[in-house]
């Protein structure tokens, strides 16, 4: 007989981060117009939407990196809109951040390049530090020489598992990723989706992911966010498809919509 544990669902779990009444707006361009978000603890959330609709405007302001015009944005329980230094330097030893394409620094090498948020938020001895980077190559996946090299030096698969590698330097709770399949041919990216789903598992993780590929949605997302007219839907994938929205019917629904789902076991099109 599974325990409650055991049968516990993302909807049991408690929202590592809430978002109430965001607006982002740069000048005349309203971006974000009282938008609500909520993130639960363990979950993979892909937030998708059309070109202009602010998904990685989104993350950067959940990580502090972005400014709001207006709203809350908690994430573990701290204020990010409002809160102090010390809370915010807190509050980024708890969180690792993938950007586009792994965003490695070019004149450092990969071990160097995860040792630099421990190196910034941390007073970790160097022997620390390295170690710390020979685990997280390994965790990725990559080879133990692959440390000693340069950016330049490996191929654009290897730059995204360093920059996941960088991402989990200090154990996080959570994970952002934006567009981590991005530029990865078919096999590649199947295979990082694996990783990440192993990482939730094995790590504890929430995951909060910006991404178009509709294939990492169907393989990883307990749920989806879609930002459409300045706010945003949320549900599982079945939830969306019945939604009415021109937008969203076209995504999923299009030709690579339908192709993505075809492999989901168990999804059905409707007529």
């Amino acid at each position: 007989m599974a325990t409650a544990a055991q049968t516990k669902t993302v909807e049991d779990y408690e929202p590592v981060i809430q978002i109430t009444g965001l607006r982002t707006q740069f000048g005349k361009q309203v971006v974000h117009d009282n938008l609500e978000l909520e993130v639960r603890r363990g979950e993979v959330l892909g937030v998708v939407g059309g070109s202009g609709t602010g998904k990685s405007v989104l993350l950067r302001e959940i990580v502090g990196l972005q400014a709001v015009t207006a709203g809350s944005i908690n994430v573990l329980g701290t204020e990010v809109t409002s809160s102090s230094a010390d809370a915010q330097h807190i509050l980024r030893q708890n969180w690792g951040v993938m950007f586009q394409e792994g965003a490695l620094f070019s004149s450092l090498t990969v071990a160097q390049n995860i040792q630099v948020p421990i190196r910034e938020l941390t007073d970790f001895p160097q022997w620390a530090q390295d170690e710390i980077a020979r685990v997280k190559l390994a965790m990725v996946g990559l080879p133990p020489d692959a440390g000693a090299k340069f950016p330049s030096q490996i191929s654009g698969g290897m730059k995204k598992r360093a920059g996941l590698a960088r991402a989990l330097a200090l154990d996080p709770e959570l994970l952002f990723l934006d567009e981590p399949t991005a530029g990865l041919d078919p096999i590649s990216a199947n295979a990082f989706d694996e990783l990440i789903k192993n990482l939730r598992s094995s790590l504890n993780l929430t995951v909060f992911m910006v991404t178009h590929d509709l294939d990492s949605l169907v393989a990883i997302c307990d749920r989806i966010a879609v930002l459409v007219d300045k706010r945003v839907i949320v549900g599982t994938l079945e939830e969306l498809m019945e939604v009415d929205n021109p937008w969203i019917q076209e995504y999923f629904r299009g030709s690579r919509g339908r192709a993505a789902l075809g492999a989901k076991p168990g999804m059905k099109e409707r007529n």
